[in-house]
């Protein structure tokens, strides 16, 4: 049966008989698993893979899943969920900070995690594909996805959401607090304004054909930002 790349996770556990229980059944269930026990090997298939999904431990014989987590993050959306013995809430959170989307302790239920990369798959594969086009802009709103003149564009997490605000808030000047509060501190973060300067500069880089000339995020002197361009769906 042929795989498609939709279904692709990346497993980052050190265990062997963890590593291969993981793979094993979810390759059964008709997942592409790309198994992997270091941080080392992890990155070089993240990098050459279509991956959807990573599965990842923390402490591992190379260095620590948190910051592969964290180097992902400046790269990509992907769907995370750390699988870990690590299990005190100071953990938890530093797990969330680092990027993660779901965090489960061991031991742990192998039907549970199972059932965890099912509703992913199903709620991915069952969005619509809304989009929100602007100039060479063209936002997938349910699929994570944004072209810009044609080519793929990789967001953070962070950056992708500022983006959604931006398009779906076009002509609309947003304050620096109003962006804090839709993309940081809805997820707890502790945050300050120049959090959003920082992202606001790095997201202009990735979407603007000159970042130093911006056409579609403008500065509003003293007030904040605002998309310059009409929006379409």
């Amino acid at each position: 049966m042929e795989i498609e790349t939709l279904n692709s996770i990346l497993l980052l556990e050190d265990d062997e008989s963890i590593n291969k229980g993981i793979t094993f059944i979810l390759e059964k269930d008709g997942y592409q698993v790309y198994s992997c026990e270091t941080v080392a090997q992890a990155n070089k298939v993240f990098h050459q893979q279509e991956i959807k999904l990573i599965i990842c431990d923390i402490t591992l014989p190379d260095g620590s899943g948190l910051d592969f987590v964290k180097k992902v993050r400046e790269e990509s959306s992907v769907h995370v969920i750390f699988l870990t013995a690590l299990d005190q809430e100071v953990d938890q959170v530093m797990g969330y900070e680092a990027g993660a989307d779901d965090y489960i302790t061991k031991p742990f239920s192998l039907s549970v995690l199972k059932l965890k990369v099912s509703a992913f798959f199903k709620k991915q594969q069952g969005v619509s594909r809304e989009r929100i086009e602007s100039g060479n802009i063209c936002f997938y709103v349910n699929e994570m996805r944004v072209l810009a003149a044609g080519k793929e564009v990789s967001l953070t997490k962070n950056e992708w959401k500022m983006l959604q605000v931006f398009m779906e808030n076009p002509r609309q000047i947003l304050s620096k607090n109003q962006l804090l509060e839709r993309i940081f501190d809805a997820e707890g973060d502790f945050v300050d304004e120049n959090t959003i300067a920082v992202n606001i500069r790095r997201l202009r880089e990735k979407i603007e054909p000159d970042s130093s000339k911006p056409e579609y995020i403008k500065n509003v002197r003293g007030i904040g930002y605002l998309w310059d361009k009409e929006c379409r769906r």
